[in-house]
This record gives C-alpha cells, structure tokens and sequence, in this order.
C-alpha cells in the first residue's frame, strides 16, 4: 500500500487549465448567482484549488439585466459611491440600476464584493464577461453552460 503524501499539491500558474462557461441570468436571485459564479472564477470548484495563483475558469454571463431580487430589496437596497470630493456621497437603489444604462452593473458588483481585494482579486474579475442581453462574442471559446438553476429551486425565483 503506497504511503500517505505528507504535502499539498500547490498548482503553478502555467500547470492551470482554463475553462469557459456560460451563465443565463434570466430570473436568478443576484445573490445565489454571484456566490456560483465567484467560486468559479476563484476556482474554489476544482480539487486543484490554490488560493494563491489565479486557477478559476471564465464566466460568460448572459442576460444580466433580468437578474431579480427577492423581497423588498429591488426598491430598499441602495447602492454607495463617493465623487471623492467633501459632502460627495451619492446613491441609488437597485431598481434604477436595473432599469439604467449599465444593469449589468448589479451583478458584476455582487460578485466583486465576493473575490478577494488586491492583485489576485483584479485579476479574476478580468474572466468575468457581463452582458445585458442574450448574445454574446464568445462562440469560438465553446463555453460549457453553468445551470445555476438547477443547483437549488432557491436560486431561480418563479420556478
């Protein structure tokens, strides 16, 4: 019988495989959809995880702008920024969010806010891919789809 190893296997970033996926946000809640799609751009999903090198794979994410919200958080849940300047708070809820020019921009926040700070942390948010409607210029990498749905009936409102 072959001996325990007494070491952990740290994977190299030229050893890492990189794979795409394709999420539909269409009817996910922004929560359980950005938990799923930052552990896959972590690679918390794969047994050769290291928290040190940048082993996740690339998420496309299509239809972003028909994520929802459950409860009263559409209209209660407000966003923060600063201009930089004294008395510069602004704020904006959800909802104006999604109905503005970016609302794709609720999603890819919810996952930011879930990878790490830092170099690392840029550099996987670099494999997110966020569009607001269902095409997308990723064809030729033939992502895998990422059924998020179906991991849970609570990830999905309505079904």
């Amino acid at each position: 019988m072959k001996a325990l190893m007494k070491t952990t296997k740290s994977v190299k970033p030229a050893e890492v495989e990189k794979k795409w996926h394709i999420v539909d946000a269409e009817g996910l809640v922004v929560g359980r959809a950005a938990v799923v799609i930052a552990n896959v751009l972590r690679g918390k999903h794969k047994t050769s995880f290291t928290p040190h090198v940048d082993c996740g794979d690339n998420v496309i994410v299509i239809n972003a702008d028909k994520v929802r919200f459950t409860g009263k958080k559409l209209a209660d849940k407000v966003y923060y920024k600063h201009t930089g300047y004294a008395g510069g708070i602004k704020e904006i809820t959800a909802a104006k969010v999604l109905e503005g020019r970016f609302p794709e921009r609720v999603l890819e926040k919810a996952v930011e806010r879930m990878i790490p700070r830092g170099p690392l942390g840029r550099q996987q948010m670099r494999n997110l891919r966020i569009y607001k409607g269902a095409e997308h210029p990723h064809e030729a990498q033939n992502p895998a789809v990422l059924d998020i749905a179906a991991m849970s009936r609570k990830n999905k409102v309505g079904a």
